[in-house]
């Protein structure tokens, strides 16, 4: 279920656009799922976005980041170079994408796993226009 007011966009989103798969539940988290190799070391990113429901913008800062004790194999970026394990969206988030991305990756010391709660959490506040 989506949230009411905002949402995370996934299936290649373009910046400005109004595009992708909605994957942001009521509680304000999405989950984002990756298959990896760990004996292969993979990684494997994505674009995502964010963006508010006709009507709605934020008056603030967006903070996005990942919620569980396993994200150390998680990454955000604002440029889809300089990675680390939260982002802030400083500009106003309308009803177009603001784009971002997210990596995961594995290595040849883990054990096959699906792990499945790793979850993406926005945080920001939201005022009708």
């Amino acid at each position: 279920m989506a949230n009411i007011y905002l949402n995370v966009y996934r299936g290649n989103p373009t910046a400005s656009g109004t595009d992708g798969t909605a994957i942001s539940t009521g509680d304000n988290t999405a989950p984002l799922t990756f298959t990896l190799d760990a004996t292969q070391n993979e990684v494997a990113s994505d674009t995502l976005a964010v963006r508010c429901e006709q009507g709605y913008q934020t008056y603030s800062d967006t903070a996005i980041f990942f919620t569980s004790d396993t994200s150390n194999h998680w990454a955000l970026s604002l440029d889809g170079s300089n990675w680390s394990s939260s982002i802030t969206i400083a500009s106003t988030i309308s009803t177009v994408n603001s784009t971002f991305y997210v990596r995961a990756d594995s290595n040849s010391s883990e054990s096959p796993q699906n792990d499945s709660t790793v979850k993406l959490r926005v945080e920001t506040k939201i005022s009708a226009v």
